[in-house]
């Protein structure tokens, strides 16, 4: 919050004028940014809840459930490969105006059919997100962008914390918004699967809403194209040193996000709900409650990055969320297994930001949108792949936590592998 003090003259009197300003040390872009986010985050919020206890309400199978979700993750691959090498050429804006079009159409599909082809072939072209966590095409251009709305250096990790912060938000009030459905059965006398589908109309109400912030979005996000970028191989889009650079972030980032895929929020709903029977409106509750104690660990991982350094963080605060996450497998009792993983979503979380910030500190401007483009491809097309293991490990082998256990234990390999690859690589304001 900026105080803004001026003089006004007021016909033959002076005085004093005091504003005050949120947010100063961000442009308009920044919070029209913000709020894309946060609408976005909100539906994927719900969604991530319902959407695999609805495909198995409707009759599909535990596998080709797994199908479907990776369906989700290979759809962020390929637009994120085109937003890699073409946002900044064709324009950023209207990429995003793209993807949130595509959005809205995808949901409109989930609300009118029922039908396995549709349905997969809706994840495929559309922007749905089942991980609870933000992994699609718009994340590489706000990534990308977001530097370019600040006016003082010193802000970068605070804004990538504020940008995780308030979606971690949304998202957390979306999950609660996942509990009405189980709301209208009880009330009304709804059948679960007619109480759940208006959900996904409400999805596509509001990718035209986003559809709508991101048309006021000026040009000042753009990167200034010239001949000399525009006649560039796409292959040289990064330097020698960026390369080797984004190229070993890519496959470390591909560990944990293969790691990752088996424990997506869809999973974990549908394992509290096969394990120990749990409600809609209860699992609503749950990730309600880690979203926000995720949200408040990005501004703490504000202040330790800020002491101990970018690298530090992100994997000192991993470590033990992924030991936690391992207990989760174990946990005799239901209220056991949420004490573990509320605990384990407390911490998490904390390397996103500070892998955004890092990122985009290492390689130059005009690189931003390859390099966070290629290491959130490289993320998304292991992550592609677990759902559908799990959903294999789930139906196929009986083993219900297993997923956790493969989750925890790569994770951990990969914090390891970063820290020794990277500690000494250190952003030039560090």
């Amino acid at each position: 919050m900026c105080i803004i003090k001026s003089l006004v003259q007021d016909s033959d009197e002076i005085r004093m004028d005091t504003k005050v300003t949120l947010f100063c040390w961000l442009s308009k872009d920044g919070k029209l940014l913000l709020a894309a986010r946060t609408l976005r985050t909100f539906a994927y919020g719900f969604l991530s809840v319902i959407l695999a206890i609805y495909l198995k309400l409707v009759g599909i199978e535990d596998f080709y459930i797994g199908l479907i979700l990776t369906a989700t993750l290979v759809n962020s691959v390929i637009f994120t490969l085109i937003t890699s090498f073409y946002a900044d050429r064709i324009g950023r804006r209207k990429i995003l105006i793209l993807y949130a079009a595509l959005m809205s159409l995808s949901g409109v599909i989930f609300f009118v059919t029922t039908n396995y082809i549709a349905l997969i072939t809706s994840a495929l072209i559309g922007t749905i997100n089942v991980t609870g966590t933000e992994t699609g095409a718009f994340l590489s251009i706000e990534q990308a962008v977001l530097p370019q709305t600040i006016n003082d250096i010193k802000k970068r990790n605070t804004v990538y914390a504020l940008y995780n912060m308030v979606g971690t938000f949304a998202m957390s009030a979306g999950v609660l918004l996942s509990g009405l459905p189980q709301i209208i059965t009880q009330q009304y006398g709804l059948n679960q699967i007619e109480s759940i589908r208006p959900l996904f109309l409400f999805y596509s109400l509001i990718g035209l809403a986003i559809l709508g912030i991101y048309y006021l979005i000026s040009n000042e996000v753009e990167v200034q194209v010239n001949d000399d970028i525009l006649s560039k191989p796409l292959k040289q889009t990064l330097s020698p040193k960026s390369k080797q650079i984004v190229g070993k972030l890519s496959s470390l980032f591909a560990l944990d996000s293969f790691a990752g895929g088996f424990v997506i929020q869809s999973i974990v709903s549908l394992w509290f709900f096969t394990k120990f029977g749990v409600e809609l409106t209860t699992l609503s509750y749950i990730f309600s409650i880690a979203g926000v104690l995720t949200a408040f660990s990005f501004l703490a991982a504000v202040k330790i990055a800020n002491r101990i350094g970018l690298i530090n963080t992100m994997v000192f605060t991993h470590l033990p969320s992924n030991i936690l996450l391992i207990l989760v497998a174990f946990a005799p009792t239901f209220p056991l297994a949420v004490a573990f993983y509320l605990a384990r979503m407390t911490l998490s979380q904390m390397d996103v930001p500070t892998r955004q910030s890092y990122l985009v500190a290492v390689v130059r401007e005009d690189e931003r949108t390859a390099a966070a483009g290629i290491t959130n491809i490289s993320r998304n097309i292991t992550q592609a792949v677990s759902p559908s293991l799990a959903g294999y490990i789930l139906q196929s082998l009986s083993l219900l936590s297993a997923p956790f256990i493969l989750g925890g234990v790569l994770k951990i390999v990969y914090d390891v592998i970063l820290y020794f690859n990277f500690k000494s690589i250190k952003p030039s304001d560090e």
